[in-house]
């Protein structure tokens, strides 16, 4: 799995830019064989190619704000997490060293299981059963006499793992939408959840906020479309432009629209 990548934007836009000025170059250089154009087309010209030009660089200044935006966010859930495991880890070895109590030991191991069981009610709806059924096995894990304390830790350390590599992968998988709909769903680590009809006519994105699926455009369902083809490695990657789950916040805490 690959994490979420925001490089080659700026590279895709300055190679676009280049390009215009190519062809403005060459157009000029087909016009010099023929008429001389006057000199207020001339400017009209220059005008129109500062204008776009403007335009291009405003755009590219907006994506790659967005793109770091993301990046941060991404980081930020990952450091969350990574936390937790710390944490945990730090735990073990004190328990390693046999200073828990077997009476303190209890009570320990059960707030590590609830935590755990609150981040996955709390985040975006992905893999749900599976990450619940993960939670439900500790549950039972915790009330059974013949695993020892290690174990116990083991495998709650192992399972708040398996939640920190969610916040790095881009994911694709089947699965069931609501009782009557089979879709495609892609995730891009946590800011970014999607669905996509087997005919791809019907989209959406997941936002976070309203705790709802959004419909997808056509132009973002083909993105949706090219990011399943990446993740199944069907497909070099490539910038994908779509809206996000998780809200944007600018440098002074205003929220934005992806």
């Amino acid at each position: 799995m690959e994490r979420i990548r925001f490089r080659g934007l700026l590279g895709i836009m300055l190679g676009w830019l280049i390009m215009n000025g190519a062809h403005a170059q060459e157009a000029s250089g087909e016009a010099s064989g023929q008429s001389r154009p006057s000199h207020a087309e001339q400017q009209a010209r220059l005008d129109a190619a500062d204008d776009e030009t403007r335009e291009s660089l405003a755009e590219l200044r907006r994506l790659e704000g967005n793109a770091r935006r993301l990046s941060a966010y991404n980081d930020e859930l990952e450091r969350m997490v990574r936390h937790q495991a710390d944490l945990l880890e730090r735990r073990k070895t004190t328990l390693a060293a046999e200073s828990v109590t077997d009476e303190t030991l209890p009570p320990l191991l059960r707030d590590m299981v609830n935590r755990l069981d609150t981040w996955v009610a709390g985040d975006m709806p992905f893999l749900r059963e599976e990450r619940q059924a993960r939670v439900a096995s500790l549950e039972q894990m915790l009330v059974n006499p013949e695993l020892d304390k290690a174990e116990r830790l083991d495998r709650i350390l192992s399972a708040w793992r398996a939640e920190l590599e969610y916040g790095r992968e881009l994911d694709a998988w089947r699965g069931m939408l609501d009782e009557n709909r089979e879709v495609d769903f892609l995730r891009l680590g946590r800011v970014g959840l999607y669905y996509l009809t087997p005919d791809g006519r019907q989209g959406g994105v997941w936002r976070d906020t309203q705790a709802e699926w959004q419909p997808l455009g056509e132009d973002a369902r083909r993105d949706v479309q090219r990011g399943l083809r990446i993740a199944q490695e069907q497909r070099a990657p490539e910038l994908l432009t779509l809206p996000v789950s998780q809200p944007l916040t600018d440098a002074d805490g205003d929220e934005e629209s992806p």
